[in-house]
């Protein structure tokens, strides 16, 4: 079976090759298995014969088990960049499919969204099933303790585990170590390597029952990862995809103090939250023409500390001119096409940078339960205002996410499928005959149930961005599909001639 993908901007799959019967709408650079015209009950005249608009070629596409005909104008051979922008809720989480099919998971949220959404992407984890990278932007809750369930399945391996180098500690330091140099104080301690984690972890009492290091410690005992390495601007670019990668990947932040120095320091920034967001991983992918930017939880504080490292200006500047010198400089570097929210559409954020990312589209992470009503109205006010283009494009997990109860809170869905389970088991069964049909409904019930809750995770609330370097698709899955062939909600960023990308409105 001949590996294809569907193509710009979406494929419609068919029953049989007549046009007539839609079964799925694929959206571009999903999978779809060219299985020639040696298999099936079709005849060979029949696997390529002109029907309406062209010739079909029967497939095998994800979800169905029944052979699926596709126009073959509607099918690709290069993979794309995928960047899928997970509802896990409050919190973050996404999914990276490079070209070259390296799998990176960037922040988990604080569920088992992520962990439910790869399950249901790549067959259940039912065989060893290898990342080239987990990123943990930084050790909050809602950013990393989903790598847990990642991390308890013997089946997940990570290649690298990337982080800030920040580790919780108990006592007064609860970042570690820190150090007051030219009347500013640094953390110190970072963890940069997987020797450094090692010896950490030979302390317990530095450590013990603290969620973040004991989350690491049980995937270190578990093999769950093979590398561990601290990221910031001193690596430049993530091992692997350097600036002279069609795919680069350049680290932006955190801003290590001075830039050589060895051991690395961070700054505190003014308490423990506000130093732990600050410091967030941050990352800019470059895939040919085509540049999307990830920040994690910056704030204020953090965001001008970016600026001025990367421009060599002051920032914030002093006046009007001065800072517009600051956000031209900065676009040489901030500017992308598409970038993630900072900490789940906050109002700390500063106004300077927001210029400086200047993108079409912006994408927002947030959930329902949470005390803080993020995304704030004047962050999104402030996206609109600052983002390029008169139809500038904001998309929120949490509106895309706005389906029937059950659906909205899988958690709630699982306790429902969980006592209907209980019912189940607990039938009675008196003979050997009544015992093997209740285990074999309860297998049966399981595997539904798994699949509802799995499906319900991965269908709705997530984000889809898609680009082959030159063009981009921003899809989400319609609540209530128009039809078979009408179940995404896509948005098209093109560019007219040589010049840049423009959102192509219908209107």
């Amino acid at each position: 079976m001949k590996r294809r993908f569907a193509g710009y901007p979406a494929a419609v799959a068919y029953d049989k090759p007549d046009g007539k019967k839609a079964v799925q709408h694929l959206l571009w650079g999903d999978f779809v298995g060219d299985q020639g015209e040696k298999k099936g009950t079709y005849s060979v005249k029949d696997v390529h014969r002109e029907v309406r608009t062209g010739k079909y070629v029967r497939c095998h596409i994800r979800g169905r088990k029944e052979a699926s005909w596709i126009r073959e104008h509607e099918i690709q051979d290069e993979r794309c960049l995928e960047v899928i922008f997970v509802d896990i809720g409050q919190g973050d989480g996404c999914l990276v499919i490079t070209p070259d099919d390296d799998k990176m998971v960037i922040d988990a949220g604080q569920q088992d969204n992520m962990y439910r959404f790869l399950r249901w992407r790549f067959g259940r984890f039912d065989k060893k099933f290898e990342l080239k990278a987990g990123i943990i932007s930084h050790p909050d809750s809602d950013h990393y303790k989903g790598f847990e369930h990642l991390f308890g399945d013997e089946n997940v391996f990570f290649e690298t585990i990337y982080h800030n180098g920040i580790m919780e500690e108990k006592g007064k330091t609860p970042l570690g170590p820190k150090e007051k140099i030219g009347g500013r104080s640094y953390l110190t301690g970072l963890i940069t390597n997987k020797t450094q984690l090692k010896n950490f972890f030979k302390d317990e009492s530095r450590w013990k029952r603290k969620q973040f290091p004991t989350m690491l410690k049980n995937a270190l005992d578990g093999k769950s990862f093979g590398g561990f390495k601290m990221l910031s601007i001193q690596d430049g670019y993530m091992p692997g995809y350097g600036p002279d990668e069609e795919l680069s990947i350049q680290v932006l932040g955190p801003v290590v103090e001075p830039a050589d120095a060895k051991p690395p320091k961070l700054r505190w920034i003014t308490d423990k939250g506000k130093t732990k967001n600050g410091h967030s991983v941050v990352l800019r992918y470059q895939y040919r023409n085509v540049s999307l930017l990830l920040g994690g939880d910056l704030n204020i504080p953090s965001e001008h500390l970016l600026l001025s490292h990367h421009t060599g200006l002051e920032s914030p500047a002093d006046n009007s001119e001065d800072e517009a010198a600051l956000v031209e400089a900065a676009r040489k570097t901030f500017q992308v096409d598409v970038a993630k929210s900072c900490h789940h559409g906050s109002s700390d954020f500063a106004p300077t940078y927001m210029r400086a990312t200047n993108p079409i589209a912006t994408v927002i992470s947030s959930g329902d339960a949470e005390p803080h009503s993020h995304p704030r109205a004047d962050t999104l006010g402030s996206i609109g205002l600052h983002s390029r283009g008169t139809r500038p494009l904001i998309f929120s997990t949490e509106l895309a996410r706005s389906a029937p109860e059950a659906i909205k809170h899988p958690n709630i869905l699982q306790r429902e499928l969980e006592r209907q389970l209980d019912e189940i088991t607990s039938a009675p069964a008196d003979t050997e005959a009544e015992k093997k049909a209740r285990d074999k409904k309860v297998a049966a019930f399981k595997e539904e149930m798994d699949d509802v809750i799995d499906r319900s995770v991965a269908v709705f609330g997530a984000i889809n961005v898609v680009t082959d370097g030159h063009k981009v698709v921003i899809a989400q899955k319609l609540e209530e599909p128009r039809g078979a062939d009408r179940k995404w909600d896509i948005y098209r960023l093109e560019a007219e001639g040589n010049g840049p990308l423009r959102y192509q409105s219908k209107h």
